[in-house]
C-alpha cells in the first residue's frame, strides 16, 4: 500500500536532514511543499528532482480530500513544510486526519523542529512543558496569555521579529516582568543567538535593538507555592 510520509526539513541549516528523510524524498511520487520555491531550493541542494504541488494553510481545506485519494490510489506521496516538522505550526494536521480517516497508512519521521534545541538551551525544565506555537496574531492574544497565568509548565511560543516587542511586553503584563526568559533567534543558522535574562530585560534589549529572524521564545513556568503544613502528607515528606 501506499503511505503518506511526513518529513522534517531542516530550521536553517540545510545539512541537518536525517538520511532517512533524504531516502524517502527520493523514492516518493509526488512532494506536497508548502512553498514549492522554498522546497524547490532544497531539493536542488540534494541532487533531487521530483513533481512538486503546493500544499499550504490557504488551500488545504481544499487539497487534503485531493491528495489523500492520491495515496489511495497507490502514489507514495511525502508532506514537508518550509522548515521543520509538518504539523507543528505548519500545514499538515488536515491531511493526516483525511488520511487516518480513511485508513491509509502516514509515517511520519524523526527530525528538526525549532522548539526542542530552543527549549533545551534556555536551562528551564524540560521534563514536562507545553508549547504554544504562535499566538493569535491580533484578536485573543491577551486573553490565550491570561489562560496560562498559572502554567508551572515551561512554556514555549513563537513569534516573528515584527511582534517580539508586543509579545515581551504583554509577557510582563500577565506573568510579571520579572519572569525568567529565554529568547532563541535564527536557530543552526550563522547568526544563531539565545539571550536569557527576565522579561523586562529582554524587552529593554529589544527595544533598542531591532529584532531580526525567526523567534522561540521559552518562559519559565509560575514558581510553585509552597505547601503549607495542613497540606503536606507523609508521601511528600518522604520524596
Amino acid at each position: 500500500m501506499a503511505k503518506l510520509y511526513l518529513v522534517p526539513t531542516p530550521i536553517g541549516n540545510l545539512d541537518d536532514i536525517t538520511l532517512r528523510a533524504v531516502a524517502v524524498l527520493r523514492s516518493v511520487d509526488l512532494i506536497l511543499a508548502e512553498d514549492t520555491r522554498t522546497t524547490s531550493v532544497l531539493l536542488r541542494h540534494l541532487g533531487i528532482e521530483k513533481p512538486l504541488r503546493s500544499h499550504h494553510k490557504f488551500n488545504e481545506h481544499a487539497t487534503a480530500a485531493l491528495f489523500s485519494e492520491t495515496v489511495a490510489a497507490g502514489r507514495d506521496v511525502a508532506l514537508v513544510s518550509d522548515a521543520g516538522t509538518p504539523g507543528i505550526s505548519d500545514p499538515g494536521f488536515l491531511l493526516v486526519r483525511t488520511c487516518v480517516g480513511q485508513g491509509i497508512e502516514v509515517e511520519t519521521l524523526p527530525g528538526a523542529t525549532a522548539l526542542v534545541p530552543a527549549l533545551v538551551d534556555s536551562g528551564f525544565p524540560c521534563d514536562r512543558f507545553c508549547f504554544e506555537g504562535f499566538l493569535p496574531q491580533k484578536k485573543g492574544r491577551l486573553k490565550q496569555l491570561q489562560r496560562l497565568a498559572e502554567e508551572e509548565r515551561t512554556m514555549i511560543f513563537y513569534e516573528s521579529p515584527y511582534r517580539v516587542v508586543k509579545c515581551l511586553e504583554q509577557f510582563a503584563e500577565v506573568f510579571g516582568a520579572d519572569r525568567p526568559i529565554s529568547v532563541s533567534r535564527e536557530l543552526t543558522k550563522k547568526f544563531e543567538q539565545t539571550l536569557r535574562g527576565t522579561v523586562a530585560e529582554l524587552l529593554d534589549h529589544f527595544r533598542t535593538t531591532e529584532p531580526r529572524g525567526e523567534f522561540v521564545l521559552v518562559v519559565a513556568g509560575r514558581p510553585r507555592k509552597p505547601k503549607s503544613p495542613e497540606e503536606t502528607s507523609p508521601e511528600d515528606e518522604n520524596e
